[in-house]
């Protein structure tokens, strides 16, 4: 049962608002969660490249996915919101503007790794920030890769963080191996080679999220992505002219799994998520969810706009056990781990996570900042330099614990506590709104007093 935001409904959004809440009874819930945060945010900067109108539908305005829209108003394209739409007007190749002041990516490490990408190649005069815990994130694993491509990127601390500086440049295709899986690095590299001279191609160790290549294809893109052992290449040829498109924004399943974590540990709940995007990338969740012996049900597969789509629907009470997430699956549900730390809690048994070290660099520590929190709340987590051991089966008790500023872990202790004795406080909540600005309300709403 969740408490009101400390404050009041007044309280500016970005304050560093609590949250308090008891174990809940019950869970009844049929929704249709916020559009998929991945999928806006490229919509909105292939719509700033292409030539004419892109209409973006039912898509996330989060503080991330504005961050992003002011990346690309301040780029020179016109981008109006109506009716619960996003219409873009593109600039085409070329037409890119200098901004006239600094750019501000926020919190949003999408909109900073992407956006570096398409400045490379833009041939304009930038400067890229964000806020300060953006600041910290590493951007060396772009920056790198960029600059053999003749990009002029000059960062601070040895070119790894922002604030970024780009120069014009003109940058020529390469090949790129990249050590980890990461989507938001493979889609900078192909943003910035649509305007290189050449082919630039991507090889990745385990596939990531495709959305990118999906939607570039939707774009009039043309791309090659074939199979390599257990990993994928991506080439795209320099000079393609993208042309706006319909974009329908599907249900983020990264939203989506915080339900599917609650709806199976919250005793008799019925959770029911519609237009949820089932894209295979993206699925990681439910595979280690089934391999914990859950159940979830996926019924009215279809495509929209070429991203699967599907309603997903579990009832509570239901027997989890341990498992091990490690190799391929990690990099298709690397950002549900924290709410998937929560389903192992209550699973009997251990769950092992390795081969996740990308987690350290995300809003927060994750790995550390899971292994902490959880700790007090009576969990016995253990910290691996990749990953996490979580010893499932003990119960858990309410506590003052701290989301240090990261939505995906605000949230995931939200759920935690639906089955902790006593009361929990959360500290920072407020920082949900990064990607599902709704998520308490709508969690109030949902269980049983």
């Amino acid at each position: 049962m969740t408490a009101p935001l400390e404050g009041g409904s007044a309280a500016p959004p970005h304050a560093r608002v609590n949250v308090r809440l008891r174990a809940a009874r019950g869970l009844r819930m049929d929704t249709r969660v916020p559009g998929d945060k991945s999928i806006t945010h490229r919509g909105l900067l292939l719509g700033l490249l292409a030539e004419g109108t892109t209409r973006i539908r039912a898509p996330l305005l989060s503080d991330d996915t504005r961050s992003t829209l002011g990346v690309v108003r301040a780029l020179g394209a016109r981008a109006e919101e109506c009716d619960g739409e996003i219409l873009v007007e593109g600039t085409a190749p070329g037409g890119l503007r200098e901004p006239e002041d600094v750019l501000d990516a926020g919190n949003s490490g999408t909109t900073a790794r992407l956006v570096t990408g398409i400045l490379a190649a833009a041939g304009v005069y930038a400067v890229l920030t964000g806020d300060g815990s953006l600041r910290q994130r590493p951007m060396g694993r772009v920056i790198r890769p960029l600059a053999a491509m003749g990009a002029r990127l000059y960062a601070r601390a040895e070119d790894r963080l922002l604030p970024l500086t780009v120069l014009p440049a003109r940058l020529r295709g390469a090949e790129h191996a990249l050590e980890v899986a990461s989507a938001q690095v493979k889609s900078a590299l192909l943003l910035a080679g649509l305007g290189a001279e050449g082919v630039t191609a991507v090889f990745e160790p385990h596939p990531s999220r495709d959305h990118t290549e999906r939607m570039l294809r939707a774009f009039g893109a043309e791309l090659q992505t074939l199979p390599r052992g257990e990993g994928r290449r991506v080439t795209v040829a320099g000079g393609q002219r993208l042309r706006g498109a319909d974009v329908l924004v599907p249900g983020d399943i990264s939203s989506a799994a915080f339900w599917l974590v609650a709806g199976l540990i919250v005793p008799g709940a019925e959770v029911v998520l519609r237009d949820v995007g089932v894209n295979p990338t993206r699925t990681g969740i439910l595979d280690a969810l089934a391999a914990m012996g859950a159940r979830v049900e996926v019924e009215d597969a279809r495509e929209e706009a070429g991203e699967p789509v599907a309603t997903l629907r579990v009832q509570g009470g239901q027997p989890l056990t341990g498992t091990v997430i490690d190799g391929a699956l990690v990099p298709r549900l690397i950002d549900e781990i924290p709410v998937l730390a929560v389903a192992a809690l209550v699973a009997t048994g251990d769950t092992h996570v390795r081969g996740a070290a990308e987690l350290r660099v995300k809003e927060t520590d994750r790995i550390a900042a899971v292994a902490s929190e959880f700790g007090r709340l009576g969990a016995d987590v253990e910290e691996l330099p990749d990953g996490l051991v979580i010893h499932g089966g003990r119960p858990l008790r309410g506590a003052r614990v701290h989301s240090h500023g990261d939505h995906r872990l605000a949230m995931a202790l939200a759920v935690a506590a639906l089955v902790a004795s006593g009361e929990t406080e959360i500290v920072d909540a407020r920082c949900a709104s990064v990607s599902y600005p709704g998520f308490f309300p709508e969690l109030e709403a949902a269980v049983a007093r």
